[in-house]
């Protein structure tokens, strides 16, 4: 009897293990997850990139200079008697802006034509002494001497009215000075000297005011030695072309953003640098005829005539700012979104030039990107057809 047990036993284990193991496996199929359906292609419009040569734009902090400005100085002493202009107006060449006081002057002119006079009487005396002496001489009716004494009394003569002359002249000319005109037009900066003060011609008092011309103006901008070697640099390789004739011009924009109607030619830069700063001086000349531009006026000047061959460009829109720099959206081979760091350049109205990262035939992303990840199947699509990324419905639980 245990023998017969323990056969049925040995028989028993092959089909108790079998059904088991069937057991197992049907559980194991029946919580098998339901396998993910593909990711859908998320819609974006994408430019390609293609080289081409675009214009060159520098901007530059720049300052309004008068093209000609006159210190009015007074070149005689007196006292201030008037002044004859509105401080800060426009002033028209020749216009009265100062009177000193004539009366000394006008005294002075009197004297000096009372020395001319008496300086002629003289002259007068000594020729006719001269004419009667000559003749007699001639006969040997009068010595030597006296004819020497009277050629050297009309000659002193002489001398003296020409220096009556002169000192008639100055006196004049002194005169004239008290009136104080403007050499220039432009604008007249305010008086440093009240009516009453005394000037004092030569000292620091002499200094009135100013004036300015305002058109044509200058734009002067400073242009730092390391922007200098880097253009230079540029030009070597080939990535930078400059106008012909080097003829740069520049365009203004005023402190509250709007572009000054008139294009300025670069008509100076200076071939040394600035102990003090480390930069060399370039400036502009721009027609002012408004006077819409004041000196001392701060602009920004955006210098042209350069281009840039072989320049890749993408929207601005299309350059996105990371902690680790600037980066775009691409579609790759594999219609894939691709994640690329770009190292831009400069500005193109509404685009940048990328200067590294990009290379010809690159399909930058610019609409649609915002609900992209790296690895997401893209489709691209016409401008404007991008439709908004629907919510994905959770799987029925099987």
């Amino acid at each position: 009897m245990r023998c017969f047990d323990r056969a049925v036993s040995r028989r028993c284990i092959p089909v108790a293990v079998l059904m088991v193991a069937s057991v197992a496996l049907m559980c194991g199929c029946s919580t098998k997850e339901p396998a993910k359906p593909p990711m859908a292609a998320t819609e974006v419009v994408a430019v390609t990139v293609e080289p081409k040569t675009v214009p060159a734009t520098f901007p530059f902090v720049a300052q309004i200079q008068s093209s000609h400005q006159v210190d009015v100085m007074s070149p005689v002493s007196g006292f201030l008697e008037k002044i004859s202009y509105k401080e800060g107006d426009a002033v028209r060449k020749g216009q009265v802006l100062f009177q000193i006081d004539r009366k000394p002057f006008q005294a002075q002119v009197n004297s000096v034509k009372g020395e001319l006079e008496s300086r002629k009487a003289q002259l007068w005396t000594a020729k006719a002494s001269l004419d009667r002496i000559r003749p007699l001489a001639d006969q040997n009716a009068a010595s030597k001497s006296d004819l020497d004494t009277a050629i050297g009394n009309f000659k002193s003569a002489e001398a003296g009215l020409q220096q009556a002359k002169a000192n008639l002249e100055k006196a004049q000319l002194d005169l004239n000075y008290t009136t104080i005109r403007s050499a220039v037009n432009g604008v007249a900066g305010q008086s440093l000297m009240r009516q009453g003060a005394y000037i004092a011609a030569g000292s620091s008092s002499a200094k009135l005011t100013y004036v300015a011309k305002l058109d044509p103006a200058w734009v002067d901008f400073s242009v730092s030695q390391n922007d200098q070697d880097r253009l230079h640099q540029e030009v070597q390789k080939g990535q930078l072309l400059p106008p012909k004739d080097s003829r740069f011009t520049v365009e203004l924009e005023l402190a509250n953003g709007v572009r000054y109607p008139t294009t300025g030619v670069v008509n100076f830069a200076d071939p040394s640098f600035s102990k003090e700063t480390g930069t060399f001086l370039v400036r502009a000349v721009i027609s002012n005829p408004k006077g819409e531009l004041r000196p001392g006026m701060y602009v920004k000047a955006h210098l042209k005539g350069a281009q840039r061959p072989n320049a890749l460009v993408v929207p601005q829109k299309a350059v996105q700012q990371s902690p680790n720099g600037h980066v775009v959206f691409l579609v790759d081979n594999k219609g894939l979104a691709e994640v690329r760091p770009v190292t831009v350049g400069d500005w193109l109205g509404n685009d940048w030039i990328i200067s590294q990262g990009l290379k010809p035939g690159d399909r930058i992303i610019v609409e649609g990107f915002m609900k992209l990840a790296p690895g997401m199947p893209v489709k691209v699509v016409p401008s404007g057809q991008v439709k908004q990324a629907q919510p994905q419905q959770p799987a029925a639980a099987k």
